[in-house]
Parts: C-alpha cells; structure tokens; sequence
C-alpha cells in the first residue's frame, strides 16, 4: 500500500526547493557549464535531500507528485542563466545553501513525524535532508565537500530539525513552527559563515 504524506506548507516547501535550487544552479555557472549543467545541478540539489528522506521513510519522492516543484527549478536555473554574472558574485551561494540547508532539515523533519516516524529519528531524517543535496552537488562538481571544513554545518542544519521536532511535539501550530526552526539554523549558520565559528577538531596524539 501506498503512503500519502500528509501535506505540508507549500510556500515553505517549494521555498526550501528553490533555494537550494539556487545554490545548485549559482555553482554550475560559477563553473561556467552549460545551461543543461545549470538546470541539472537545480534539480539534483533542489530535491536530492528531500528524495533520499522520502526513500528512507518508505514513500514516493516528493517531487514526482508536486506539479509545482520542477517548474520552480527550472525557473530558478533560467534566471541563473539569463542574469548577469556579478549579480551572484560574493558571498550569496553561501548564503542561499545556508538558508536552503535550514528550511530543508525543518521540512524533512516535519514531514518525518507527519508520517508517524518518531522524534529523533525524525531529526535525523530532517539533518539527511538538509545535507543530502549540497553534498552530492559538490561531489559532482569536484568541489571540497563542507563536511570536511570544521565550520558549522550540520550543527545548523541539527539545530533547525530538533527545534521543529520540539515545537510540533509540543503543539506549537505548524507554520509558525516552522518559520522558527528555519529562522534558527539559518541564523547559526550565517553568525558561522559572519565570523568562523568552527567545532574543535579531534587532536589526541596517539
């Protein structure tokens, strides 16, 4: 039998999908790849996280049932590619990653619970679908993988699923949960990325 998630903000939802979309599509220009390459770095880090939770829980991928969510990625990979390039130079592809990485933990943990998964191991899935895109694009793309710098990152991308899990758990009504969750690991993430704050690295000398 088929599982049908329950339904979740929209606005939310395809806004972490654009976003993230975005840090996808910013990276394959910076690289100066084609349109093709832009659209598919869009896609694979605008749904990646959210498809390897829903794999994970046992129910179709999100996206294969949104009418909402491709059109969005696309829209988002043609004003990539049809803006000027110092629009994006700096510091946004971090930012559009930070904010992407927070909105997505926050939705995939609600969703996780909305399907009845526990709390922690719905914080989990929500850390997986935070993470899960950025990571695979970098790979893709040949670009050291965040997991190995010491900055906080998956500390942020934690901090928004656990606080959702709480918020929901307590009965905080869902979209203002959400908003806060999301606000949270965004902020941890840009004070991280603002003035480098980094976790201590293991140093015991054998």
């Amino acid at each position: 039998m088929v599982v049908i998630a329950p339904a979740l903000p929209s606005l939310f939802d395809l806004g972490g999908t654009a976003v993230f979309a975005l840090s996808g599509a910013l990276l394959a220009a910076r690289l100066q790849q084609t349109f093709v390459t832009v659209a598919f770095f869009a896609l694979l880090t605008g749904v990646g996280g959210g498809s390897l939770r829903d794999v994970l829980i046992g129910v179709p991928a999100f996206w294969l049932h949104d009418p909402w969510v491709a059109p969005v990625i696309l829209t988002v990979s043609l004003i990539v590619w049809f803006t000027p390039r110092k629009w994006w130079e700096g510091m946004l592809l971090e930012w559009a990653d930070a904010l992407g990485l927070a909105a997505f933990s926050t939705l995939g943990t609600a969703k996780a619970l909305a399907l009845g998964v526990a709390p922690l191991p719905a914080v989990v899935l929500g850390i997986i679908t935070g993470c899960a895109g950025g990571i695979v694009r970098d790979m893709i793309a040949g670009q050291p993988s965040i997991l190995m710098r010491r900055e906080l990152y998956i500390t942020a991308a934690a901090l928004s699923a656990a606080l959702c899990a709480l918020l929901l758990t307590v009965g905080v009504v869902r979209a203002p949960a959400l908003a806060i969750a999301t606000l949270a690991g965004f902020a941890l993430r840009g004070a991280a990325m603002q003035w480098q704050i980094e976790l201590p690295t293991y140093s015991r000398e054998k």
